[in-house]
């Protein structure tokens, strides 16, 4: 058995999110079957984490174990002639078996794209948040810049439906860009919570928009408590940027 580490990109347009589930064709189960197809028996694909309906990846890591022995570029340019159109892998990777997409990740990011103007160009309407009331981006950044570091980020997060050990994250970087109409808001850390990033995005916007204050930032964090001063911001502006992973952790490339 070979280990291979997949880098993924896809529109999330079409699907319920990243992790296979019961009820909605997924962005997992679709490479997993292409895979399962190419390998001749069943397999079984690891992610680096999981994104919701709607939202897409530039950067999702993944690993599985096949049987066959490929090289790199055979196994991308299959599962690529295989794969619809809206999802594609970038790079694959032939690393040892103590890799593992999720475990051995020590970073992700995510950026979250907004268009500010009057008028939604139609080409961008999957792939941003549209927002006609003026922002004002050095607002944004000045409550973006309370909420980096280690915190609890439970008002900043929804509830999973799952267990959750604790809600306390490290934040690197939350940080506001503005080149025209274009906003966007670029969150790196160690982990998020569920929905996470979505909600530092619909506060910042909010913020952006005068109805809060920056310094609201460091109260709510502080409360603990989720309330409509968070709104969850839509999907389609979020992307699955990249996922850091130090030497020691990527495993031996073969």
């Amino acid at each position: 058995m070979q280990r291979y580490k997949l880098t993924i990109g896809y529109d999330g347009t079409g699907y319920a999110g990243w992790q296979i589930q019961p009820n909605g064709l997924t962005v997992q189960e679709v490479v997993q079957t292409c895979l399962s197809r190419l390998d001749g028996r069943r397999t079984v694909l690891h992610g680096s984490g999981r994104t919701d309906q709607g939202v897409h990846a530039r950067g999702q890591v993944a690993h599985v174990d096949l049987k066959r022995d490929w090289s790199t570029v055979s196994l991308r340019r299959a599962l690529n002639g295989n794969l619809p159109e809206d999802i594609r892998v970038a790079r694959v990777e032939k690393v040892d078996g103590s890799f593992h997409a999720r475990r051995s990740a020590i970073q992700k990011e995510y950026r979250y794209f907004i268009h500010n103007a009057e008028t939604l160009p139609p080409h961008r309407r999957l792939y941003c948040t549209h927002v006609r009331k003026r922002l004002d981006p050095d607002r944004m950044g000045e409550a973006a810049g309370l909420l980096v570091g280690r915190h609890d980020f439970a008002a900043f997060s929804a509830n999973p439906n799952r267990k959750v050990e604790t809600t306390v994250r490290r934040l690197d970087e939350l940080t506001v860009r503005k080149q025209g109409a274009a906003i966007t808001i670029i969150a790196r850390g160690e982990g998020f919570l569920y929905k996470m990033v979505r909600s530092l995005a619909g506060f910042l916007i909010r913020v952006g928009e005068g109805a809060e204050a920056p310094a609201r930032a460091a109260e709510i964090l502080a409360s603990g408590q989720r309330t409509a001063h968070v709104p969850t911001a839509p999907p389609q502006g979020l992307f699955l940027w990249n996922v850091t992973y130090c030497p020691a952790s990527q495993g031996k490339r073969i």
